[in-house]
């Protein structure tokens, strides 16, 4: 066992690629929370009918993969049909397939091996929380958390994400690490005014700024979706038995 495994709880929880890597191998299900904006548009994508595959890239291999896969490559914030904006995916089509280029909630989805994965957020909670419970006692919450623009890879935990893991981990069953509980007890205590603090918060102020408010409102929602998207086969789709 591991120091930062947290192996001695049931419900484990913590930060980016490097919590990825230390929770994964040891669980029964991983959930990744990137609340603004991944898997907020995962979840509602996929709520509506679509099939969502996570890419790495903004690059022409984000275009090549979606001509293997058959799918539309999903444009940036504000540019084309659908994007990471929340908002855009809210007319998907059903049946639609799109790839979605997204640094944080992507790399997470891509890098947990055979772990069964979740996308999860505020939307979702407890139907992601119920159907993870399923598969085994063991359950992994992962807050993607943001990038710094200093021109490297360091994390910046972002409070919507530490918010969207607490709602997950306060519907699951198990003892919790202290920094499961953490988060859980944050949760409760934002939710009253979650939207306010999210839209408060730097990644809700930033957005807000550019005129993504809406997305900002969307991800603020709780338990509205009765959506589990699960990865199979590269691709989330509804998991829910």
């Amino acid at each position: 066992m591991g120091i930062f495994d947290q192996a001695e709880y049931e419900i484990r929880c913590e930060w980016g690629p490097v919590g990825v890597e230390q929770l994964a191998p040891i669980s029964d299900a991983v959930v990744i929370v990137d609340v603004l904006s991944f898997t907020t548009c995962v979840d509602i994508a996929v709520g509506r009918g679509a099939t969502v595959f996570p890419c790495l890239w903004k690059d022409e291999r984000a275009a090549k993969l979606a001509k293997e896969r058959n799918a539309v490559l999903a444009g940036r914030r504000g540019e084309g049909a659908f994007s990471l904006s929340p908002a855009s995916l809210a007319t998907i089509p059903q049946d639609m397939r799109l790839v979605l280029p997204s640094p944080n909630g992507s790399t997470l989805s891509m890098a947990t091996g055979s772990v069964p994965t979740f996308a999860g957020c505020l939307r979702n909670a407890a139907v992601v929380a119920a159907a993870a419970a399923e598969l085994g006692p063991r359950i992994a919450v992962i807050a993607a958390g943001e990038r710094w623009h200093d021109g490297d890879s360091s994390l910046r935990p972002a409070i919507e994400d530490w918010l969207g893991a607490g709602a997950i981990i306060a519907q699951l069953p198990g003892r919790l690490s202290p920094e499961a509980q953490l988060a859980a007890e944050a949760f409760k205590y934002a939710l009253p005014e979650m939207a306010e603090r999210i839209a408060g918060a730097s990644s809700g102020k930033e957005l807000v700024e550019r005129g993504f408010g809406e997305d900002v409102a969307l991800a603020s929602q709780w338990n509205v979706s009765n959506c589990a998207p699960r990865l199979s086969d590269g691709a989330y789709v509804d998991g829910r038995a």
